[in-house]
């Protein structure tokens, strides 16, 4: 059930009444929850109804014992998590042939045993409280990675009721995911991308070289997309999610561009990986714990070449951006610049099928034909609309939001009616799958 299907909404929205009607009731609000994530992952496989209770029964337990004083048994979590992790990044024939990654539900639990480790959080009152945080459905496909311990808070702090204004930016939210995935990041890949990236050799070089800029803008809009629904879902049920995305693209070198991309998963490598890595504060340690980071984060991605190769290079510019730090600085729109055309060449690796295919694409736009007969004006008006979009003032969005938030029910009804039927009208082809929830 990807959560831009019309069953989806179904599905939020039955859920949003029955919550808010036993949430007198903690223990009812808690077990409807648990049993709203569990149907979510049976929607794509029972299999995960064999998995996920096991799995969160053991991490609770473990996360007890740890606190009690067994800390040994941080290695059974890390073994265990990191299994579900790797066992679904195996190539096909070797690993579990399920729909559905667990990287997310594995990165989450992790948080909440290894902060328990290190004394940063404490146990989970009851298991009921855990299991319902740990897989909290709006997470599951693609995150953002949340802290167990800060969804276990909110529990605790949890307030009746749903104000009208929170209500209305979870709508706004949701309703703003669906034009990005629906309206842009599927619009950029039909017309241009996905063809680009198929056959390079049969577009001219600024052809190659618009559809590399298009997938840099797809990309973003159908994850932040995805974030904006999940961030939209967990409020309309009174849970706050971290953020993940802070314009990226407007980053002035490779290390902001990390403070703004995948915040959740980049705050995960940083805080779980990087710093438990020897050397933090020697002289050249630093910079080779940067690139072995970032090597890993990019098999997470898939044991493929291709997203080594896209690890390594985002290592090296992490390394480079620690290198100059206090070394001088560059203009600021040659900053943002250079680390946008960084970033684009990591993401022809990134969508390529192979390094063959990749070189091919970098070969093509480096012929420096110009042609454009198969870039449409549609194409071009979306590609546009999605660059001005994302570089317009931040405080505009968050006008935008407070608007709809404050505007009466029924206007924030015709609203979301409206752009219900311009979706049907504008999406002929039906919605393709979320990029990450394939990670």
């Amino acid at each position: 059930m990807a959560l831009s299907s019309p069953q989806y909404l179904c599905f939020l929205a039955f859920l949003f009444f029955l919550f808010w009607q036993a949430a007198r009731w903690r223990v009812a609000a808690l077990a409807l929850v648990l049993a709203a994530n569990w149907f979510f992952y049976a929607r794509w496989s029972w299999v995960y109804l064999a998995i996920i209770p096991v799995c969160s029964l053991v991490d609770y337990w473990i996360g007890r014992s740890i606190a009690a004083g067994h800390r040994w048994l941080i290695g059974l979590s890390l073994l265990m998590n990191l299994g579900l992790v790797v066992s679904t990044k195996l190539p096909s024939g070797m690993g579990f042939a399920l729909p559905l990654s667990l990287s997310f539900y594995g990165f989450q639990a992790l948080t909440y045993t290894i902060d328990i480790y290190r004394k940063d959080a404490k146990p989970a009152p009851n298991w009921l409280v855990y299991a319902a945080s740990v897989s909290f459905f709006p997470t599951i496909l693609a995150g953002p990675i949340t802290r167990v311990s800060t969804l276990v808070t909110q529990w605790a702090k949890f307030k009746l009721p749903l104000s009208s204004e929170a209500g209305g930016r979870a709508l706004f939210l949701i309703g703003m995911g669906f034009v990005k995935k629906l309206l842009i990041a599927d619009y950029l890949g039909e017309q241009l991308v996905n063809r680009v990236f198929d056959t390079p050799t049969l577009y001219s070089g600024l052809e190659v070289l618009l559809g590399v800029y298009g997938y840099a803008f797809q990309l973003y809009y159908d994850f932040s997309g995805y974030t904006d629904i999940a961030l939209g879902s967990a409020l309309l049920l009174g849970f706050k999610l971290p953020a993940n995305f802070n314009r990226p693209y407007g980053a002035v070198n490779v290390a902001d561009f990390w403070r703004r991309w995948h915040i959740s998963f980049s705050n995960w490598l940083r805080d779980y990986l990087y710093f438990s890595l020897p050397g933090a504060r020697g002289r050249v340690l630093p910079y080779l714990n940067l690139v072995i980071t970032m090597l890993l984060g990019g098999l997470w991605h898939g044991l493929n070449w291709t997203f080594l190769v896209w690890g390594a290079w985002h290592g090296l510019g992490l390394a480079m951006a620690r290198f100059l730090r206090n070394r001088g600085n560059f203009p600021r729109w040659l900053g943002i610049f250079l680390t946008f055309h960084f970033v684009l060449i990591g993401w022809v690796f990134f969508r390529a099928d192979s390094l063959a295919s990749a070189w091919t694409m970098l070969n093509q736009i480096s012929s420096f034909t110009l042609g454009m007969a198969n870039v449409s004006p549609g194409f071009a008006g979306m590609f546009g609309l999605a660059a001005a979009l994302h570089y317009l003032p931040e405080n505009w969005y968050t006008r935008v939001q407070q608007t709809f938030a404050d505007a009466p029910a029924f206007a924030q009804a015709a609203a979301l009616l409206l752009l219900v039927l311009l979706i049907q009208r504008a999406v002929v082809t039906g919605a393709a799958p979320f990029v990450y929830q394939r990670f």
